[in-house]
């Protein structure tokens, strides 16, 4: 209660919440409460809610729009700092688009549209934000957030903000170091190549149309759920092993697209992980390829080897 009474006297009383489900704030669709939810406007208030985590010794985690994200059934147990109610201005110069980091991918994908602007457009049905997609070095068909990012503005652990070259993130596949050095993303700098408009929207009514139809996206997940092994392709694996349709409760492999664990409507968070656990065992007894989950948890799970 001390960090609840501390954050209202600095924050509105909506951008600081306790017992927030997440179900609501995943694409998962699964997951119990955080004991706080804290919403802040600007960069300085962030900054402000980071040092009172430390002061009342919580863990926090920041959110993006949860479409990578399986919080467990138990909740969690901190401070969840949500960056996508007010961190979504954008703005063009020349070939450049700085975006701050609540800004959804799809959004940030259709301004460089507008703008004849391409390099972006491998963004436009990913359902992660910019801050998220940096962090994840997010990428689709042939495109990632490397190839576009020119530099990132940061708040580091000691509370200061830092601008950062794309080159100093260590950005591999799905992967950076912003997380390892507890850095928390502001903004974006993107460099883009100017581009015919109807090019651009070719593009990414294909990319779209390929999700559609090999995508289960009228399902809750966190899109592929596992990353893609060296010399395999994880969907591919996991399909071989006989393990499309494969189910827990209301968890399960999709029929569609064996790469993703799909919520078919009031999964647990605990019937998601076990799916995917399964999963990863049998395809490692099957074919001795262990499978790395992209999706990253939060709270208590059961453990056990694979």
């Amino acid at each position: 209660m001390e960090f609840i009474t501390a954050c209202r006297e600095f924050l509105a009383e909506g951008d600081c919440k306790e017992k927030e489900p997440m179900g609501v704030h995943t694409t998962f669709q699964a997951g119990g409460p955080a004991a706080y939810y804290v919403t802040p406007p600007d960069g300085d208030t962030l900054c402000r809610v980071v040092e009172l985590c430390k002061e009342h010794g919580l863990d926090y985690f920041v959110l993006g729009r949860g479409s990578n994200l399986l919080v467990s059934d138990s909740g969690y147990d901190g401070v969840i700092i949500d960056l996508t109610k007010y961190f979504k201005n954008m703005k063009v110069k020349g070939q450049e688009i700085i975006a701050q980091a609540g800004v959804a991918l799809p959004v940030l994908s259709r301004m460089a549209m507008m703008h004849s602007l391409g390099g972006l457009e491998f963004a436009a049905g990913i359902p992660g934000s910019v801050g998220g997609g940096c962090v994840m070095n997010a990428g689709a068909y042939g495109g990632e957030i490397r190839h576009v990012l020119k530099h990132v503005t940061v708040l580091t652990p000691e509370g200061e903000k830092k601008t950062l070259s794309a080159d100093a993130l260590e950005l591999g596949y799905r992967t950076s170091n912003i997380l390892k050095n507890g850095y928390i993303v502001l903004s974006c700098t993107f460099h883009l190549e100017p581009r015919e408009q109807d090019l651009i929207l070719a593009d990414m009514k294909y990319y779209n149309s390929q999700r559609t139809l090999k995508q289960p996206l009228d399902k809750g997940s966190a899109g592929s759920t596992f990353k893609r092994p060296e010399g395999y392709f994880a969907g591919k694996l996991i399909q071989d092993a006989g393990l499309k349709g494969y189910r827990i409760g209301q968890a399960a492999v999709s029929e569609k697209h064996a790469g993703f664990v799909v919520n078919l409507g009031g999964a647990s968070a605990t019937d998601i992980w076990q799916v995917c656990q399964d999963v990863r065992h049998k395809v490692k007894e099957q074919f001795g390829v262990v499978l790395e989950m992209e999706v990253k948890t939060l709270g208590t799970f059961p453990t056990g080897a694979v």
